[in-house]
């Protein structure tokens, strides 16, 4: 690389930067979960984010974050945490897709609120969350976090200042072993790896390229895992002749050596790679790790600072805490347009079910060329 091209990418890092909100709002938290005590909360504290209340329907679950994070109030009321907490409290509902639709209605018109992805277990229910977003008048963003991790938000940096040239490919492997015995209402979920944990995927292709035009996928089984929904799946989203983009993720890979978690970019004049760690060795995780070559030349890692869990999880509270202060004009992920990350992931399942071409078809086929 030369010194003006490595002098350009050095100031393009230096810039990138989170936008932190200068007077973040105080935050109820609804759901005391795991992901709560890994991610929200630690995120929360790094940032600077002031947290009020956690309620949970199993009140001692509240209680013991609330004292490990000294929150001033938990419980299993949200009533009642409501009229305990500041009048300008942002809620974070953290729980299950199947019980958001009961716990908005008892948010007060107007609030704002980040709502856990996914936005429902399927695409009719991420209608009817927008349409009673809409209804009450909520300034809601759905939890698509991974688009604010240190490495993910770096490479967009990158490309936003053109030093990848014409990005024509992504791709995105995961091939790990996830204990998916941890979240225990999984057990029973009939749609599992890309409703719960492709989406993110999904949502960050979107973050880049937008909505494609056809959606081609199919997610199958693990024979180690009988009893549990889809875990392994490969899905192609359909940008044109000149764009590539894939995901292909399996959850059951057992073997150390060869497994691997990635997201990589290419364009015109250059690549990226970019390791999400959180995937590798579940729960404890591996560090997040970047790396970009140009044209021609060899590969340099790049400085970032921390990993998606938890680091992530201060940007998606951050950008709503930013657009409810006034400090940024445009909200992310707001359902608006989480609602097409729903509905690429409604249609992947669509096509897992219908698409393909029998081989028997063929001897009716007239080639076009």
């Amino acid at each position: 690389m030369d010194s003006h091209a490595e002098s350009q990418l050095d100031q393009v890092l230096r810039d990138c930067v989170f936008v932190v909100p200068r007077n973040p709002r105080p935050i109820i938290i609804v759901g005391a979960g795991g992901i709560v005590h890994d991610s929200h909360l630690p995120a929360y504290r790094r940032a600077g984010f002031p947290v009020a209340a956690i309620v949970d329907l199993d009140e001692q679950k509240a209680a013991h974050l609330a004292h490990h994070f000294d929150v001033p109030f938990s419980g299993s009321s949200l009533e009642e945490a409501r009229r305990k907490a500041p009048q300008d409290c942002i809620f974070d509902i953290a729980v299950p897709a199947g019980s958001i639709l009961k716990i908005l209605p008892e948010l007060p018109d107007g609030a704002a609120v980040l709502i856990q992805k996914p936005m429902g277990n399927g695409l009719a229910e991420a209608q009817q969350i927008l349409h009673l977003c809409r209804n009450k008048g909520l300034v809601a963003a759905i939890n698509f976090q991974l688009r604010w991790a240190p490495v993910m938000h770096a490479a967009r940096c990158i490309t936003t200042a053109g030093l990848l040239g014409d990005l024509h490919d992504m791709e995105v492997q995961v091939r790990v072993f996830m204990p998916w015995d941890l979240w225990s209402f999984l057990a029973t979920s009939p749609r599992l790896e890309i409703l719960y944990h492709s989406i993110h995927y999904i949502d960050l292709v979107r973050s880049w390229f937008g909505n494609p035009t056809r959606v081609l996928a199919k997610t199958v089984r693990n024979p180690q895992t009988p009893k549990l929904a889809p875990t392994k799946s490969s899905i192609l989203l359909d940008y044109g002749d000149w764009k590539r983009v894939f995901i292909v993720t399996n959850h059951g890979h057992t073997f150390p050596e060869s497994q691997h978690s990635f997201v990589q970019w290419e364009g015109t004049e250059g690549v990226l790679h970019a390791v999400m760690g959180v995937n590798l060795d579940y729960p404890t995780g591996k560090p997040d790790t970047l790396r970009y070559a140009p044209r021609g030349e060899g590969w340099r890692t790049l400085p970032t600072h921390g990993n998606w869990f938890p680091d992530a999880f201060a940007g998606s509270m951050g950008s709503l805490q930013s657009f409810v202060t006034g400090e940024i004009t445009e909200l992310p992920t707001r359902v608006e347009d989480a609602i097409d990350t729903m509905r690429v992931v409604e249609a992947a399942y669509v096509s897992s079910e219908r698409d393909g071409v029998a081989l028997e078809d063929l001897d009716t086929w007239t080639p076009s060329v």
